[in-house]
């Protein structure tokens, strides 16, 4: 009934691997065995209907304690992931972008940065970064990115409007410059200048030694951020894998096509 793809990874570096992954949240069994691999230098989509599980996904990856995980393996970076907590998956260069990123009212941006910073190099082993050091590093990053510099100089999030907050995110990732980025629904609620915007900094910040994952529902981010592969997620299974012509086709014939053949 189900159709899957698989790709050819044999001289690519592996980053994430997810295999059989079940997890329950309040009693109720939303993933019902996830198989992903996830290499260095991918983009990969995840796409399907509400309530099919992607928020989910997101959030048992990060460790959200919400989300109980009854069965099978994350990998991550050649580490067990279910061991860790979720403050060390971060560290390890695990990174979330929220649908909804939340206000911290008068904990400034630059503070807030820092000690982000900071944590990741104690956990390396490494001496805190230095003032100056780090206002230049985040001058270079703003200016990536081309943020206003009145942006990244205020409390986090607080009074931003929707698309603000999300080029905070982006900026949060490049300062931090993780392994493997998430960005849950990014697009939600953007206008297209503003997703023009956040799609034109994610790629900016793409590598060939990091990943990232774009949840979403709808073709027209992957406009802008162009994935190597795309798979569609229902009722908690990957049902499909397939290249970037699955987004256009899903674009033009919705999921009936694949939920009900």
């Amino acid at each position: 009934m189900f159709q899957i793809r698989f790709f050819n990874r044999l001289n690519m570096s592996n980053l994430l691997q997810i295999k059989n992954l079940h997890a329950v949240v309040e009693g109720k069994e939303i993933l019902k065995g996830i198989d992903l691999e996830v290499n260095k230098g991918e983009i990969h989509a995840i796409m399907g209907p509400n309530g099919s599980g992607k928020s989910t996904l997101a959030s048992v990856l990060v460790g959200n304690p919400k989300f109980e995980v009854t069965r099978g393996s994350i990998i991550f970076n050649g580490k067990d992931m279910l061991d860790m907590s979720p403050e060390d998956r971060a560290r390890e260069g695990l990174f979330l972008s929220f649908q909804y990123p939340v206000e911290i009212p008068g904990v400034s941006m630059v503070n807030f940065m820092r000690a982000a910073v900071n944590e990741q190099r104690k956990y390396r082993g490494e001496e805190p970064i230095s003032a100056n050091d780090f206002l230049k590093l985040m001058r270079e990053k703003r200016e990536l990115l081309g943020m206003d510099s009145q942006l990244v100089s205020r409390s986090v999030n607080e009074g931003f409007s929707g698309g603000e907050k999300k080029r905070n995110e982006i900026f949060q990732m490049a300062m931090l410059n993780p392994l493997l980025s998430i960005l849950d629904e990014t697009d939600s609620g953007l206008d297209i200048d503003a997703l023009r915007i956040v799609a034109a900094g994610v790629n900016k910040l793409h590598t060939p030694d990091n990943a990232t994952i774009v949840i979403t529902h709808y073709q027209r981010l992957l406009d802008y951020i162009q994935p190597d592969v795309v798979h569609v997620l229902y009722k908690g299974k990957i049902i499909k894998t397939d290249g970037p012509e699955l987004a256009l086709e899903l674009e033009k014939k919705g999921y009936d096509w694949l939920i009900n053949p």
